[in-house]
């Protein structure tokens, strides 16, 4: 059997990601985008219907568990299948510049365009989710309008954190599973933390980017406004609120949370050298 990387040899696989990551195309690097943000979507469509039926005044904690057990699956499809999601790349693209000298143009476009392509995946499984009536219960539509309204209501510095917390534990889950010899390590290791940055309530940039806009087209929709008028709590989240409250603070403390806590502390931490160039 195969033994688990050190995380010097982790490490050193994360430094080579990211050079590889370098070297895609303009297409590849949006077509992969796409594809993560929709997987990320699916798990956070899955977390909203489960969840949903789950009301907290009756399961407590627990509802917050199961929201956080089955929403790592969208993870798991995008280092299983393979996607670019831009959290990840908050952690692969530093260290490459760290350890292979990747040029800074490229460093940017690498995360501009793994950000374009996640939003566009995320809202197109967000608006195919509400179009074909997944979240049409009653309980799962006012969860998912309230997790969206509670999203874009979060203070600039609180958003920002949770967005630290929320990317340290995803790379560090990613970290893991790349040192893991097989794919059931792999499940195993990328679970744990996936779970409970979810359950804790911290802020993912491209689940958010399914969780909010499904909440606006769910609440604005005329089936959403009868339950309002039973006493559901009516859309209060914005587009604006979207991309200004919520995806700024939280896309900005995610970069932080996987480049600082995870890609430079344990390229340090390992003492990697930088390679030399023959």
């Amino acid at each position: 059997m195969s033994a688990v990387k050190t995380s010097a040899e982790t490490m050193e696989a994360v430094c080579n990601v990211g050079l590889a990551k370098s070297k895609m195309t303009l297409l590849s690097n949006l077509i992969l985008a796409f594809m993560a943000g929709a997987y990320i979507g699916f798990g956070s469509l899955l977390a909203l219907r489960i969840a949903g039926g789950m009301p907290l005044e009756t399961w407590g904690s627990l509802q917050r568990l199961v929201f956080g057990g089955v929403f790592p699956c969208g993870l798991l499809l995008v280092l299983v299948a393979g996607a670019d999601l831009f959290t990840g790349d908050c952690m692969f693209m530093p260290s490459g510049v760290a350890k292979h000298g990747v040029g800074i143009n490229k460093f940017f476009r690498i995360l501009i365009l793994a950000w374009i392509g996640n939003l566009i995946g995320s809202i197109v499984v967000a608006w195919l989710g509400n179009y074909t009536g997944l979240m049409a219960d009653a309980k799962t539509a006012a969860y998912a309008v309230g997790v969206a309204n509670g999203k874009t209501v979060l203070p600039f510095g609180v958003a920002f954190v949770r967005g630290i917390f929320c990317n340290w534990l995803v790379c560090l889950a990613i970290y893991m599973a790349l040192s893991a010899p097989d794919g059931v390590s792999k499940t195993i290791m990328l679970w744990p933390p996936i779970t409970a940055f979810v359950a804790l309530g911290f802020e993912h940039s491209v689940a958010n980017m399914t969780f909010i806009p499904l909440g606006i087209f769910i609440g604005n929709t005329a089936g959403y406004a009868n339950l309002v008028a039973g006493g559901a709590a009516p859309l209060t989240a914005t587009w604006g609120g979207f991309f200004i409250t919520n995806l700024i603070p939280v896309t900005l403390g995610n970069f932080i949370g996987g480049s600082i806590f995870v890609g430079m502390a344990y390229y340090l931490g390992n003492g990697i050298k930088k390679a030399v160039k023959a």
